[in-house]
């Protein structure tokens, strides 16, 4: 009964008062335990709740919450659909193994992890729900302002150099933001996405300048967000410089900036948006293809082993949003299907960079000669599982992945290249990891005395359940592409999302009402 009343709210909810009540039991070693075992609880139950919400949006309808019983546009709705749940599942997904990884002894190198952990979730729950552009700031700054924190935590200088980068990027990037909405609310009168997707095609030109500026400069804030070329040059230093459970959760928030071009960009001014529509299409594609390019040669040159990693995360950002590009539903399908699996895959490899790193002696895990590791069988067979998760080698879900985003560009004009780079960016992927693994796990010298012990069976079962969770996907391609195939639909099916969202007095009453024009000094 509450998960049917309240069922879009409670992700939201359920990190925030955890976060809340692990700050009021304070970070004293001698409750770490209690922490530790609340947390991983409400993350497991989080999990629970993503899965079942996952099911119900999979038999079509919308859930819609309207907070305080406000009517939309004017109240914060929020909205899970297909795509919204498969975000939440997903998240859920990469948290529940990294806190239990982290959960080794991570958690005690710095001050409230699993609280900003909590808050990390809450923000990105928040911004996967959020039917409203405005409320899509605000949560993109709560899991921001975790994510600071996160990133330093731990401490050390070069985190500290990396980490001042990253925040000042982002601020810049969400005052960007502002601006953004602030153009689009001027011309619409509205920032809920349903009554904006039936608003802005009413908006003819010469006015939609505006909105296509708006629409630009949001892109480039979602862009920033995503790792898309040529605002990716942050990612690959403040991922490697990172801990390795914050690494592998920030493999999720580069998703945040996809989720965000597909509902704006691909939904608002997609290409029923009038004399708006399809803006970023000239940019988009090419641009993703680029970015794929620079992120699989990144990782060619990299020194150290998450750096390698780091750089093939934004070549998988490049390919997610090279499908996005093509403007078609079942490309949006591929590069959805393409995205899980991905995420899964880099998540579990930068818990494994610190696996290996570890058993490395001081070399650690720059990319050099260095004493055998404890456990080269195990170690070795999750990197070559990832590599080839990753390449995309058949029969395993990157390669069905990829191969949808193939099919799905056939009738595209730019096939030759959609092609030429997904697989030239496949095969040097496959190039790269393996001369890492030829490295790390062949080209040893021997240490006299060097003895070292294996990784402890939580955190190797941590990484394994992240890398399993990936190649399993293998085993139910069929329902999860007709998963993301319903998904992509139903993003297109803008009546039925303004209905379910405005209701069907305030869906037709959007669709026939006339631009909005504030008056002077008027206030949202």
């Amino acid at each position: 009964m509450l998960l049917e009343l309240h069922g879009p709210v409670l992700p939201v909810l359920l990190p925030a008062a955890t976060a809340m009540l692990l700050l009021l039991l304070g970070d004293d070693s001698t409750r770490r335990p209690l922490v530790r075992g609340i947390a991983l609880a409400s993350t497991a139950l989080g999990l629970l709740l993503a899965a079942t919400l996952a099911v119900q949006a999979d038999a079509g309808g919308l859930q819609v919450y309207r907070v305080g019983e406000w009517p939309a546009p004017f109240g914060i709705v929020l909205v899970v659909d297909r795509l919204a749940a498969l975000m939440l599942l997903l998240t859920s997904c990469v948290a529940l193994p990294v806190l239990v990884y982290a959960g080794g002894g991570w958690d005690s190198h710095g001050r409230h992890f699993h609280a900003l952990f909590q808050f990390q979730l809450m923000g990105l729950a928040g911004a996967f729900v959020t039917g409203d552009l405005f409320n899509l700031f605000v949560f993109f700054e709560v899991l921001l302002i975790a994510s600071y924190v996160l990133m330093l935590h731990g401490l050390g200088r070069e985190r500290l150099r990396v980490g001042l980068h990253y925040v000042v990027l982002n601020l810049v990037a969400s005052s960007l933001f502002l601006v953004g909405v602030a153009l689009l609310y001027a011309q619409t009168g509205t920032l809920n996405l349903a009554d904006l997707a039936l608003r802005v095609p009413l908006v003819a030109a010469p006015e939609a300048a505006l909105l296509q500026a708006a629409a630009l400069l949001l892109l480039v804030v979602f862009g920033f967000k995503a790792a898309l070329l040529p605002l990716a040059m942050w990612l690959p230093a403040t991922y490697a410089a990172a801990s390795a459970p914050v690494a592998a959760l920030f493999a999720i928030m580069t998703k945040v900036g996809v989720y965000a071009i597909v509902r704006v960009h691909g939904v608002v001014f997609g290409d029923a948006a009038g004399a708006s529509a399809l803006a970023a299409q000239p940019l988009l594609l090419p641009l993703a293809l680029g970015t794929s390019v620079v992120g699989v040669l990144g990782a060619l040159a990299a020194g150290t082993l998450p750096r390698l990693i780091a750089w093939l995360t934004v070549a998988s950002v490049g390919t997610v949003l090279a499908a996005l590009g093509l403007f078609d539903a079942a490309a949006w399908s591929a590069g959805l299907f393409y995205m899980a699996n991905s995420t899964l895959v880099i998540a579990g490899m930068f818990l494994l960079a610190e696996l290996v790193a570890a058993q490395r002696g001081e070399v650690a895990d720059r990319l050099e000669p260095a004493s055998p590791v404890a456990q080269p069988a195990l170690l070795g067979t999750l990197l070559l599982l990832a590599a080839a998760a990753l390449a995309g080698l058949p029969p395993l879900p990157g390669f069905i992945g990829k191969l949808m985003i193939l099919e799905a560009a056939l009738p595209h004009p730019g096939v030759v290249a959609v092609w030429s780079v997904v697989l030239g960016v496949g095969f040097l992927t496959l190039v790269g990891l393996a001369r890492a693994g030829s490295i790390l796990f062949w080209h040893v010298r021997s240490e006299p005395g060097a003895v070292r012990a294996g990784a402890s069976p939580r955190l190797v079962g941590a990484t394994l359940a992240l890398l399993a969770g990936g190649i399993a996907m293998s085993a139910f391609a069929a329902p999860l592409q007709r998963y993301t195939a319903a998904a992509a639909a139903q993003l297109l099916d803008r009546a039925a999302y303004a209905d379910a969202v405005l209701g069907e007095q305030g869906g037709a009453a959007a669709r026939t009402a006339r631009p909005y024009r504030a008056p002077t000094g008027g206030t949202r």
